[in-house]
């Protein structure tokens, strides 16, 4: 019996199976005393990159094959033989099963979109050239635009500029609407900063595409609206992105029902949803990388630390504070200049309260006229964030050490410090300690607990991918603070492939299309019978749920163990380092799962998971 011949069977065995995954879930795991390796995979080669999904696939390329492994068990679900792929040609569509893969035969390129759970081709595309490097998902319309560029590669430290191309694409019918090529060149950013002479290149130093009211949105030479049926200009303002060669130094777009507020040139616009026409700008206010949208009010942040696009360092930028903009005429209400350097992201406590933290001090705003309450020192060593926990305590963190405050009296409730290793080459150490620490705002995080008993408003509903998503390349933990996890998992899912059949009414029926035949090997799913194929399908979707959900309770710091070098987590509501994992030869290219609580890493020609909710 296959699986499509059983399917009203399997339709009502999925309701059975969900039930039965939550109630182990909630019953949990019995905890052990210490780390322990979970599983561990031989591939056919050294492993070159590795990607985690919402679906708990592993996506790992190795210098011969493309795979797809099941994350909670190390199963693998497919192989793609003489696949030789590089990170930038590997891209999961958000909110979707479909995974884009750019792939170049004979000097020739093609797109091919495949089902993330068996690597059966969906559909392909030869007219598009290069790699992904951002999209946006209308899942509405089933509309994707996505972002490529060609020969995105070179040595760091140089400044590589290349042009974009955005490719609109009807996910279920599987062709091009149309395709818009960029104007000018645009500067890139590089996935890391080694001494390599070459390295992939991206686009994670800029937003990515926002579709609204019919309009796809871009924001590579200043801002661009195109009509979605056209990709014809609607609204063009060209101004420099990305000031001084830093990264992310504009806010990512808010909205409410009225306007979608944006801002370039130290200045604040809001844009008419209904004409595309300007309502509003404010004055020059300096760099504005994060704003805050109310019902009333659009609070925002001025400088901070960004990425320096040539080197991966860290910088500071100001003028430093946070000012207060009158949404219906972008009148300034308030301006408070009293940061120094090092401002963090801002933090919403109640409708009444601001936090921020500078270089040296946690500051409580009052919202209403911008005049400082209080402050306190919070001696945390290069502040870089700043976060509420459950206990609505104001936490403070850097690179090394996190610390909670009691906000209205300042009073310093816990702290945790954990230094580096004293060991090892300082910029792989540095890399390793950058990429524990931008684990906690994987998950959704910052939305979670920065604003509470706070209405913050935006209506912007699509989804958007940028490989930061993958690649943790910025070393700033005050852009990952204030941008990363914003949209990272939502709660609705457009299945295309194998797991349409699985769930009872697709989100919007799509036609089906003749699919191009490839060569996929060690297919699992294959070889289940239709109880275990569902099983296993039920997993992934129930892992999915969990994930849309899902809030880090723990911030993690590569740190000496009392088994050599690993990371230790550090429980962000009480202080206590919980987890530990103890790996002397950590991969800096490693990720988290939380929903499944394992942490993957390669070594070699291995893909190794480790449990992360142990403590040793």
């Amino acid at each position: 019996m296959s699986f499509l011949t059983a399917r009203p069977y399997l339709q009502k065995l999925l309701v059975h199976r969900l039930a039965g995954i939550a109630l182990l879930s909630l019953i949990g795991s019995v905890p052990v005393t210490s780390a322990s390796e979970r599983w561990s995979v031989k591939l056919d080669g050294r492993v070159r990159f590795y990607q985690a999904t919402e679906l708990g696939v592993v996506v790992t390329g190795t210098e011969k094959s493309l795979y797809a492994i099941d994350g909670e068990s190390g199963d693998i679900l497919w192989r793609r033989e003489n696949e030789r792929l590089v990170e930038t040609d590997v891209a999961p569509v958000p909110g979707t099963d479909i995974l884009l893969l750019s792939i170049e035969d004979d000097n020739k390129t093609r797109m091919e979109a495949a089902d993330l759970v068996t690597g059966e081709t969906l559909w392909r595309s030869n007219k598009v050239r290069g790699s992904v490097m951002q999209m946006a998902l209308d899942q509405n319309h089933n509309l994707l635009a996505a972002v490529f560029v060609r020969d995105a590669r070179g040595k760091v430290g140089d400044t590589l500029k290349r042009k974009a191309v955005i490719h609109l694409f009807d996910l279920g019918a599987g062709r091009e609407l149309w395709r818009r090529e960029l104007e000018s060149e645009i500067e890139m950013m590089s996935t890391v900063w080694s001494d390599n002479d070459d390295v992939a290149f991206t686009l994670d130093n800029y937003r990515a595409p926002v579709f609204l009211d019919g309009r796809l949105h871009l924001f590579y030479e200043g801002l661009t609206s195109l009509d979605v049926q056209t990709g014809k200009d609607r609204k063009r303002e060209k101004f420099r992105v990305n000031e001084e060669g830093l990264a992310l130094t504009e806010a990512d777009p808010v909205a409410d029902e009225r306007a979608i507020y944006l801002s370039g040139r130290g200045r604040v616009r809001a844009i008419s949803r209904r004409t595309g026409e300007e309502i509003w700008q404010t004055k020059d206010l300096g760099l504005t990388p994060e704003t805050i949208l109310t019902s009333q009010v659009l609070f925002v942040r001025t400088g901070g630390q960004f990425t320096r696009l040539r080197d991966g360092e860290t910088v500071e930028r100001g003028p430093y504070g946070v000012s207060a903009i009158d949404v219906d005429n972008g009148k300034l209400l308030w301006r408070y200049e009293g940061a120094d350097k090092g401002i963090t992201n801002l933090a919403l406590p109640d409708a009444a309260t601001i936090l921020v933290a500078d270089r040296d001090d946690l500051i409580v705003i009052d919202a209403s006229t911008g005049k400082r309450r209080s402050k306190a020192a919070h001696k945390v060593e290069k502040a870089a964030f700043l976060l509420l926990n459950e206990r609505e305590e104001a936490v403070v963190g850097g690179r090394n050490e996190i610390a909670a405050f009691d906000f209205a009296t300042g009073q310093n409730v816990w702290r945790s410090r954990h230094n580096p290793p004293g060991r090892g080459l300082l910029r792989t150490v540095a890399a390793v300690g950058a990429r524990a620490a931008s684990l906690y705002f994987r998950y959704g995080a910052t939305a979670t607990t920065a604003f509470r008993g706070v209405r913050v408003l935006n209506t912007i509903s699509s989804l958007r991918w940028s490989g930061l998503a993958a690649h943790v390349t910025l070393p700033s933990l005050t852009s990952m603070a204030s941008n990363y996890s914003r949209e990272y998992v939502a709660d609705r899912f457009s299945s295309f492939g194998l797991l349409s059949h699985a769930r009872e009414v697709p989100t919007i029926r799509t036609p089906r299309i003749p699919r191009p035949s490839v060569d996929v090997e060690d297919r699992l799913l294959e070889r289940l019978d239709p109880a275990h194929q569902l099983e296993r399908l039920s997993r992934f979707l129930w892992r999915r749920q969990r994930l849309a959900t899902l809030r880090g309770d723990w911030m993690y710091f590569y740190t000496e163990l009392p088994k050599g070098n690993g990371l230790l987590g550090v429980n962000v509501n009480t202080g206590v380092a919980e987890r530990a994992v103890s790996l002397s030869d950590l991969d800096e290219r490693f990720i988290s799962d939380e929903a499944a609580k394992l942490l993957y890493t390669a070594r070699s020609n291995r893909l190794l998971a480790y449990a992360l909710n142990e403590r040793e």
